[in-house]
Parts: C-alpha cells; sequence; structure tokens
C-alpha cells in the first residue's frame, strides 16, 4: 500500500541523504512530498537541487504517514522555526514513522521526542543526544520501536534504506 511521506528539507541538506532515500521510497510506489517554508522555492545540497512541494504552512501532519529528515545543515535550520519542530513532535507522538539520518535528529531534539529511545546520528551530534535522554548507540541503523529509523552519514543509506520501508510496509 502506497504512503504518503512528508520530507522536511532546505538549503545545505546533504546530497545523497536525500536523493537516495527519496529515489527508494518512490521506487517502492510511496509518495514523497518535500515541505520547506516557502512552496515552489528551490533549495539546494551541494550539488543536487529540489523544488518545494508544499510550504509548512500548507500542510498538516495528519495528511501524511511518514516523515523523513535528510541529514547535513539542513535539520539544524529548520529547527529554528517552531512550525517544523511543531510539525516533526506531531509524527513521532502519534507513533508515525520518522526517518531521520546524519544531522536529522537534530529536528527531533529540538522537538524534544528523544527521551528514552535508542537512536544514533552523525558523531557530532551524539552528546546533544544524549542530554536529550537518548541512548545514543554507534551503528549504521537504529531502528526503535518500530517507529524511529536513524543512521549516521552516507555510508548507512543501505541500511536506512532498508528499515525505512520495512517500516512503511
Amino acid at each position: 500500500m502506497s504512503k504518503k511521506i512528508a520530507c522536511v528539507v532546505t538549503n545545505m541538506f546533504e546530497d545523497s541523504e536525500y536523493s537516495e532515500p527519496a529515489k527508494v521510497f518512490e521506487e517502492a510506489g510511496h509518495t514523497v512530498t518535500t515541505i520547506e517554508m516557502e512552496q515552489g522555492k528551490t533549495v539546494k545540497g551541494k550539488q543536487v537541487e529540489v523544488t518545494i512541494d508544499e510550504s509548512i504552512d500548507s500542510v498538516k501532519p495528519e495528511d501524511f504517514d511518514a516523515l523523513f529528515i535528510p541529514g547535513g545543515f539542513s535539520p539544524d535550520q529548520l529547527r529554528a522555526d517552531a512550525r517544523f519542530v511543531t510539525f516533526a513532535k506531531s509524527f513521532m507522538d502519534e507513533k508515525k514513522p520518522v526517518f531521520a539520518i546524519c544531522h536529522g535528529p537534530q529536528l527531533l531534539i529540538s522537538a524534544k521526542t528523544l527521551e528514552g529511545r535508542h537512536a544514533t546520528g552523525y558523531k557530532s551530534i551524539k552528546v546533544d543526544m544524549e542530554y536529550a535522554g537518548a541512548t545514543y548507540l554507534d551503528k549504521e541503523v537504529v531502528v526503535c520501536g518500530d517507529q524511529l529509523v536513524t543512521s549516521r552519514t552516507p555510508e548507512d543509506i543501505p541500511a536506512f534504506n532498508r528499515e525505512s520501508l520495512r517500516l512503511l510496509k
């Protein structure tokens, strides 16, 4: 069954951490909707450009089955905006699947949703995740509660994709 995946992303995202999962999700029949402050805007990674499908003001968490947070500097920028923090928190609170790679968990830290969870992320945010109450595991992919999928780096994308697709079934 096809699922609707919200992808919150802005400038300076990590190219492969957006492109590869989005491609795999779409190839499996799911729909990925990119969300940023402004619909129609083009956001840029290092080489990849993405045109934003929807504005954060025009979407509701209940319109989606899952949340995808690519890494890079994008999540750090998004977490400065309370609308994105509230959006991410809704998915965690409703126990919908959330897929966060590299710096993606930064948005979940700001949403105060990692306490008591097992997770991973890029090594530079390990202490932040621990302060947020997460048990940080240095593994290619960590699945917590059959809801939260986290990975560390682009090298972990195959495992990240595999576990994310499993939760979408």
